[in-house]
């Protein structure tokens, strides 16, 4: 069976074809995370949603208007492997572009929940034509089922969404990590990322640009496709010795999820995140906080009366909102 749909978007088509076909772009409306080697026999790999992982190869590509995709999931329970061919087509049209897409080689069942996801998201990508970026994806928000590595692409979407607030005047600002502004917050938060990544035996090395977003999630996508290759079983190093290969991977989601509190904190951006997965990541710090105060985390703070979870999890790591400082 074959799933179409033709949305029109008030951009010229090399915009509308930018937003399908840009990494950067995607993450504000269909995935997480993104690769796209925009050439014929090149390869991407999307995390559409937490724990669902499409990739495959691109079939063709003709610049500003097409694009054919061989779709499949490399990691989504009881989808995993190839599923047709998609196919994006962007036109002009008035003041503005359509895009079409064209999902072929499904089933029955496999047609109906796919026209469930591309429904969802090419609404998404009507609002990110219309306004920059569709917002927080309800649909990555509380993941189930969840493990260490699910749990760190749910808290990089929310820290993505965070970090497109950040202006370019807001470096300079105070975080409640006291040691550092917005800017070396950033840096920081790319060297922990890099050795996470060493954890998982990989060699990992800073993206170089100007852009916090596109350089953290670039680099967090690294380090969880790492620990997935790895895999969770046994034991792995640390710069600390070793200790069981989830515990460590678990620091990602928090670390993740905490920076993203503090990104907030300094800039006032607005910070989207459900109780469920600051409830997860909480258990993940109850395994990792205790053993390192006074090394990468203080002593706890006491939270706000009203604080909500985040809040309480931030402060069970030492940190204090930056008002009552």
């Amino acid at each position: 069976m074959t799933y179409a749909k033709t949305v029109s978007l008030p951009v010229p088509a090399d915009e509308a074809f930018a937003l399908v076909t840009q990494p950067e772009r995607l993450r504000r409306w269909m995935a997480v995370t993104a690769r796209l080697e925009l050439r014929a026999g090149g390869a991407w790999r999307w995390t559409v949603t937490p724990g669902n992982v499409a990739g495959g190869t691109v079939r063709e590509v003709e610049p500003g208007r097409r694009v054919v995709l061989d779709w499949g999931w490399d990691l989504m329970p009881g989808a995993e492997g190839s599923l047709g061919t998609v196919t994006v087509t962007v036109e002009p049209a008035g003041d503005g572009s359509t895009v079409t897409l064209v999902h072929e080689g499904l089933d029955v069942e496999q047609e109906a929940s796919h026209a469930e996801g591309w429904d969802h998201f090419l609404g998404r990508l009507e609002v990110a034509a219309a306004e920059g970026d569709a917002g927080p994806d309800d649909w990555a928000a509380a993941p189930d089922p969840i493990d260490e590595l699910v749990a760190a692409e749910a808290a990089l979407a929310v820290l993505q969404h965070v970090l497109r607030q950040v202006g370019p005047g807001d470096g300079d600002r105070a975080t409640p990590c006291s040691e550092f502004t917005v800017d070396e917050l950033t840096e920081h938060l790319l060297d922990t990322l890099v050795d996470l990544g060493a954890m998982a035996e990989a060699e990992l090395t800073r993206p170089e640009g100007a852009d916090a977003e596109d350089r953290v999630a670039v680099l967090a996508a690294e380090v969880v496709e790492a620990w997935r290759r790895r895999g969770l079983d046994g034991m792995a190093r640390s710069p600390f010795g070793e200790a069981p290969a989830p515990v460590l991977a678990g620091i990602v989601a928090l670390e993740l999820l905490v920076h993203a509190w503090d990104f907030a904190q300094a800039t006032g951006a607005v910070i989207t995140v459900s109780d469920e997965l600051v409830t997860y990541v909480a258990g993940l710090a109850e395994r990792v906080v205790p053993g390192a105060r006074g090394r990468a985390f203080a002593e706890e703070s006491p939270a706000p009366v009203d604080a909500d979870a985040l809040t309480r999890l931030a402060a069970y790591t030492g940190r204090t909102p930056l008002a009552l400082v």
